[in-house]
């Protein structure tokens, strides 16, 4: 039996596989940009027509694939491209080769443990374990967070060459989150030259009050990172003893999961 695209004729093809890289540009666009871009941005960033623009966005609008912000006139990613990557990062290999460092992560410190990886300018959630106490956090698996506020932005960010940490932060908008969140790049910079030299990142109520937080990098076979996992603690709770009930327990998961996951698990 013929595969679907030999029926197509050859000139249908290329006029299709023009037309879906048009789509696939705006989105890319749309998922990477630090804030959510109007239409003039995206028409000047892709070179089409704003009438294109127009009509891409349409389209992905009807899809469910982008949605209209609520500030209105300019635009970000819908339910229906999150429920997709949810999918996929259920099917993860690095989600399933995380599955038992987690759990015992979780279970060694009684409290909540993300696994993220970087999508655009953010992280992204791609699982989540609940604390077994009764305060938890209110962040679900497909949150985002922020490269500069969150310890696993702080953790990936760190672990990268300087060139790559500079090209992810240029143009990047700084947002205050809480009184605690850095916002001046210099600032930011010393933060992530000192979370380098002792291997692992504190969000110290930057991204939400209350709330600390331990992060580390997952390493591939060359030392970039690959993903970043957190231990999410409310204030009241964070023990006297951190690098002991926290960190090393950390660290070791992530060298557990680095080992199972083996080179460029996605």
């Amino acid at each position: 039996m013929p595969a679907p695209s030999d029926l197509i004729a050859p000139d249908a093809k290329a006029t299709g596989t023009a037309a879906f890289s048009k789509f696939m540009a705006v989105l890319q666009l749309i998922a990477d940009a630090a804030d959510a871009p109007t239409i003039a941005q995206l028409a000047a960033l892709t070179g089409y027509p704003r009438p294109t623009v127009y009509r891409i966005v349409g389209a992905l609008i009807a899809e469910g694939l982008v949605v209209e912000t609520r500030h209105g006139a300019s635009y970000a990613l819908g339910p229906r491209l999150m429920s997709l990557a949810s999918r996929s990062w259920e099917r993860s290999d690095l989600r399933i080769a995380a599955t038992e460092a987690l759990q015992t992560l979780r279970d060694v410190t009684q409290e909540t443990v993300h696994l993220a990886v970087r999508s655009g300018s953010e992280m992204v959630y791609i699982e989540k374990l609940e604390s077994p106490h009764a305060v938890r956090m209110a962040s679900r698996i497909g949150t985002r967070v922020t490269l500069y506020s969150s310890s696993v932005g702080k953790a990936y960010l760190s672990a990268l060459p300087r060139a790559d940490r500079d090209a992810l932060l240029r143009g990047l908008t700084f947002e205050r989150f809480t009184p605690n969140t850095i916002t001046a790049r210099d600032a930011l910079d010393a933060e992530l030259d000192a979370t380098r030299e002792r291997g692992y990142a504190e969000d110290r109520e930057e991204n939400e009050a209350q709330i600390f937080c331990y992060g580390s990098a997952i390493l591939d076979s060359n030392g970039r990172p690959l993903a970043c996992v957190s231990i999410s603690i409310p204030l009241f709770r964070k023990c006297a003893t951190p690098l002991e009930t926290y960190v090393t327990p950390l660290k070791d998961a992530c060298r557990a999961i680095a080992g199972r996951a083996g080179p460029g698990a996605r």
